[in-house]
């Protein structure tokens, strides 16, 4: 919650300065002044940015391969079962919100709009951070390497990649997160001194909202497909998860939200060693909360900046399908996801430094409720896999 108040305050510091140059102009001395401090503001942005598009392709590397190898093996079908269960219901996810938000967005930001270059002033210095891997390699890389690692146990490469993670995490943690108000200050500023970031900002809350709605629709969608397995009613499922979606509004965190959200799953009746094994490792790979945020903002912010054509479904699709792989083991930190989900974004949708500044504050917004809408939904693959691991053991003693 720091991180969401320092990030609005970073928005309407770069509006009241960019919005200070826009309404005096850069005649006389205090439009001289002006204009330099919007400068200043845009020379940061482009700094900070670069560090921060330099480590993405890090964050996909690390995390996906560390995530891959971390898969246990134990019980073969009910492992594949649960990876399957967690990566359509976030397929899903992903899907009914491009359908919603394709039809939606576009009528809300209807007739915003911000320039192709988001500011009215060049930085003092053009600074350029080549990254050493594009993403595209780091995501083929990673999906190898997670693999093999997993299949081979290859303890020595495994603790390489941890590590590697946990360097990524603490320069995500440490650094990044605490310089993104200052980018999206910068991002801000540029935009008010063209005039247009209020015709953007009166639609993100609509937006926003619009998210958090799916977010419920598809929670619904979830325990109706649970509790008609297991028999029992969705709606007095949801009512006894709801500790658990508070407590990940409150926390912003899977990880920490994993003794409630396992205490209130095995209350719905959920056999303990289905539980256990499920939560936690749903806390890591079910995201489908966090997709739904992604792709409507993505589609929002598309519609909003000049030069991006609406995704068509192949192409969204395939978006999606990688979202619900790139985001495995995001790190335990506020927008942690959104962070590993650029580099799909700026890949497969094109997205400049602009469109993801959007996103990032887009997400970071919501970040609470995409969490708590994630970790409330691993009850329901809970169930459905308490479900399917009664249904094969019934299996098993009928052909013996």
């Amino acid at each position: 919650m720091k991180l969401l108040a320092k990030l609005i305050a970073g928005i309407v510091v770069g509006i009241i300065v960019g919005g200070l140059y826009y309404l005096v102009g850069p005649e006389g001395t205090t439009g001289a002044i002006m204009e330099f401090i919007v400068r200043l503001f845009v020379t940061l942005e482009s700094i900070l940015g670069a560090f921060i598009f330099f480590t993405i392709p890090f964050i996909i590397l690390f995390f996906i391969a560390s995530g891959i190898s971390q898969i246990g093996t134990g019980s073969g079908k009910v492992v594949g079962a649960t990876l399957g269960v967690a990566y359509v219901s976030t397929l899903g996810a992903g899907l009914m919100a491009y359908a919603v938000a394709s039809f939606i967005m576009p009528r809300i930001t209807e007739g915003s709009s911000v320039p192709e270059e988001g500011s009215a002033l060049s930085p003092f210095i053009e600074f350029e951070l080549p990254a050493i891997i594009d993403i595209l390699p780091a995501l083929v890389l990673a999906f190898v390497v997670g693999i093999v690692m997993n299949m081979l146990k290859l303890e020595l490469m495994i603790k390489f990649f941890d590590q590697g993670k946990d360097i990524t995490e603490f320069v995500i943690e440490k650094v990044i997160i605490r310089i993104l108000p200052f980018y999206i200050a910068g991002v801000f500023a540029g935009m008010a001194a063209t005039g247009t970031v209020f015709d953007t900002l009166k639609v993100f809350g609509v937006v926003l909202l619009v998210a958090i709605i799916m977010h419920w629709v598809w929670l619904l969608v979830q325990y109706t497909v649970a509790g008609s397995l297991i028999k029992k009613n969705p709606f007095a499922m949801l009512k006894n998860m709801l500790p658990a979606y508070f407590t990940a509004l409150g926390t912003m965190s899977s990880a920490a939200t994993i003794p409630v959200t396992l205490e209130r799953t095995k209350t719905n009746g959920i056999r303990n060693k289905i539980a256990d094994f499920v939560i936690p490792l749903c806390a890591t790979i079910h995201l489908s909360g966090s997709t739904i945020t992604i792709v409507s903002c993505s589609i929002a912010v598309m519609t909003i900046l000049p030069g991006y054509d609406m995704p068509g479904l192949w192409e969204m699709l395939v978006v999606i399908l990688l979202l619900g792989v790139v985001m495995i083991a995001a790190p335990g930190v506020p927008g942690g996801a959104i962070m590993a989900a650029s580099g799909v974004l700026m890949t497969n949708l094109g997205f400049n430094e602009a469109a993801v500044a959007f996103m990032i504050a887009l997400y970071v917004a919501q970040d609470s409720f995409g969490t708590a809408t994630n970790v409330t939904g691993d009850g329901a693959v809970a169930a459905v896999i308490d479900a399917y691991e009664q249904k094969l053991n019934k299996n098993q003693v009928d052909s013996e």
